[in-house]
């Protein structure tokens, strides 16, 4: 079955840098965009990136441009979020997220915490 993994996630000092990396089975990953959610408690899950299934496209929304880098390995089957200059108020749940043929997956998320 499709399983995301996410991982990468910790505590890090503002304007610090972080990698998540998303491992990913059960479905051909080169096939399928992706994309990197995160989500505060009580608000609703945030799109900080999507990646194109070869990579060529990346987009993101103007509170992460130019800190974030999505990028992914189609041979290792991994999307990656390079995390940078980060800001307390990037403390999040951060998810990796496909969608197959009408049907979206979540993995289970990585906590990023910034804070001093």
């Amino acid at each position: 079955q499709v399983q995301l993994v996410e991982s990468g996630g910790g505590l890090v000092q503002p304007g610090g840098s972080l990698r998540l990396s998303c491992a990913t089975s059960g479905f051909t990953f080169s096939n399928y965009a992706m994309s990197w959610y995160r989500q505060v408690p009580g608000k609703e899950r945030e799109l900080v990136a999507s990646i194109s299934s070869a990579g060529g496209t990346t987009t993101y929304p103007t509170s992460v441009k130019g800190r974030f880098t999505c990028s992914r390995d189609n041979a290792k089957n991994t999307v990656y979020l390079q995390m940078n200059n980060l800001v307390p108020e990037d403390t999040a749940v951060y998810y990796c997220n496909t969608r197959i043929r009408g049907v979206i997956y979540w993995g289970r998320g990585t906590q990023v915490t910034v804070s001093s």
